[in-house]
């Protein structure tokens, strides 16, 4: 395995075996370690994922090959086998580690002592660094209760979830199908989203013209996966931090809550950001684990700028239905109360 050494552990560069959940298939990929996170990607240099080096752990010290996961969720883990490169890699964690001590003792919420220590050299910091750190620091249960509050902030701009009783139950069976027992919300809204969107603590938007677009089931899962993959890459918390500014996230540190206003500028940059595309390679992967295959005469390429509506309309149902003919037609009565 070749090992690229930049600037004394500054960037390190190896391959790696990730393996994003216990029921998926691992994958061969390029590890690389910055300053403070390191990046996931395939082989072509497509990036699949982000970690928080604060919030990354070894989960069999001393052992060989090294497993690593993200702090709090073993179902994911990165196995790395380069003697040098994992002794370079814990390097590095110590030398984080080492600066959170210096920065203060800080657990969860109760940060006060880590903005003492960070006033003085905020005005130095940039705001995605400080909006990311203030993220790893958030328990699920406050994470769950941003994405609350901002689905509430939406309301006047999309109107509330749709909430028919039959289109809910048929919902709930699309988030079974698709996810099995993993904790997610899937939500229709009647208005103003584009396409999809996500929100912090598990919740995936789904915009009610989406409904009149697709043609089946399959078409409207394709989507929905393109979203997970999304919600996914990066933290949800941290991007939503940075566009609610440094105050709030000041706010957020000192008393546990986000402010009325950061809530609204949230849940506004939601409304109004047009989905990207995802690698499409990732994609296939995650249609193939729910059982959907692509059409014969289909050749979707991995591609920059591979738009998801472009694999929608290549694929193709499999042998389990991804719903049947009743809960689609549920599910597209699902804003009609």
């Amino acid at each position: 395995m070749n090992v690229t050494v930049l600037a004394k552990y500054q960037r390190l560069e190896a391959e790696g075996i990730w393996h994003r959940s216990p029921g998926e298939q691992r994958r061969d990929v390029i590890v690389s370690v910055g300053k403070t996170s390191i990046t996931i990607s395939t082989p072509a240099e497509i990036a699949l994922t982000h970690w928080s080096l604060p919030a990354m752990e070894r989960t069999n010290p001393g052992q060989m090959p090294a497993l690593y996961c993200p702090e709090g969720d073993a179902s994911e883990t990165l196995e790395l086998a380069e003697d040098a490169f994992v002794e370079a890699v814990e390097r590095v964690l110590e030398s984080v580690r080492r600066r959170q001590r210096r920065s203060g003792r800080v657990r969860r919420l109760v940060a006060v002592g880590l903005l003492i220590a960070s006033l003085g050299g905020a005005a130095l910091w940039l705001p995605g660094a400080t909006a990311r750190h203030t993220a790893s620091l958030l328990p699920d249960v406050a994470r769950a209760s941003i994405g609350t509050a901002v689905l509430a902030k939406m309301d006047p701009m999309t109107g509330p979830p749709c909430e028919a009783p039959s289109g809910i139950r048929a919902l709930d069976h699309l988030q079974v199908r698709l996810f099995g027992a993993k904790s997610l919300r899937l939500v229709f809204l009647p208005s103003a989203l584009p396409e999809t969107a996500h929100l912090p603590g598990g919740i995936i938007l789904l915009a009610h013209n989406l409904l009149q677009q697709v043609e089946s089931p399959e078409t409207l899962a394709v989507h929905v996966l393109a979203e997970d993959i999304r919600r996914n890459h990066g933290d949800p918390v941290a991007r939503l931090l940075h566009v609610a500014g440094i105050k709030a996230v000041l706010v957020l540190l000192t008393q546990g809550t986000v402010p009325d206003e950061a809530l609204a500028r949230m849940a506004e940059h939601v409304v109004t950001t047009i989905p990207s595309p995802v690698p499409t390679g990732v994609l296939m992967d995650r249609l193939a684990a729910v059982g959907m295959t692509i059409r014969d005469n289909a050749n979707p390429e991995d591609v920059p700028g591979q738009s998801t509506a472009t694999v929608a309309r290549a694929v193709a149902p499999g042998a389990l239905p991804i719903l049947d003919d009743g809960d689609w037609i549920a599910l597209q009565g699902i804003c009609e109360d």
